[in-house]
């Protein structure tokens, strides 16, 4: 499975592309959309930027879904708006690619990479070029972007996993697996 993931930004967006193979994650690519250089006040043009971007990095890398960022309420209330924008622009496009999108909060996707939620930025991009086996350590947007495709490649696994024991436990009590998970008796 080939996973996208995305840290939006309205000035700089990170991508990361994983591909989960056999329990395995590996790095595929990673890198920014950036709307930095734009003019301001011309907001429309830069989330089409972000989409063409974004449309772009799913065309190229023909991920199987993607994983992106929940934006939380900031301490300014405008910064938070135009990230939602943002964040809209890129759904969009990976709606229009007809992609699964996942949704992770920043403090899922540091416990996934790093252990506990209070992980810095540093922590971050040192964990992703650990668990990826990167040369080098990837950029702050980047690395966010690549902890988030691997945080969704934790899930994927856990719920393969939760699967796989639900089958077991309905083939043991002699019933098809899903009767036997429904008919349970818990006491």
């Amino acid at each position: 499975m080939r996973i996208l993931g995305i840290d939006p930004g309205l000035r700089t967006t990170g991508f990361g592309v994983v591909d989960l193979d056999a329990g395995h994650t590996r790095y595929v690519a990673s890198g920014t959309i950036s709307t930095q250089s734009m003019d301001t006040h011309a907001l429309p043009q830069r989330l089409k930027v972000l989409f063409d971007g974004i449309s772009e990095v799913v065309q190229r890398y023909q991920p199987d879904c993607a994983a992106v960022e929940i934006v939380f309420v900031n301490v300014n209330p405008q910064s938070t708006l135009l990230l939602g924008q943002a964040r809209g622009a890129l759904l969009t496009a990976l709606v229009n690619a007809a992609l699964p999108v996942h949704e992770y909060t920043a403090l899922q996707m540091k416990q996934a990479v790093a252990g506990h939620g209070r992980a810095q930025k540093s922590q971050i991009q040192e964990m992703v070029r650990r668990l990826l086996g990167l040369s080098g350590v990837p950029g702050t947007d980047a690395a966010d972007a690549l902890g988030l495709a691997i945080t969704h490649a934790h899930a994927s696994k856990s719920v393969a996993l939760i699967a796989k024991n639900k089958v077991l436990v309905g083939e043991a009590a002699g019933r098809g697996s899903k009767a036997a998970y429904r008919n349970r008796r818990i006491t």
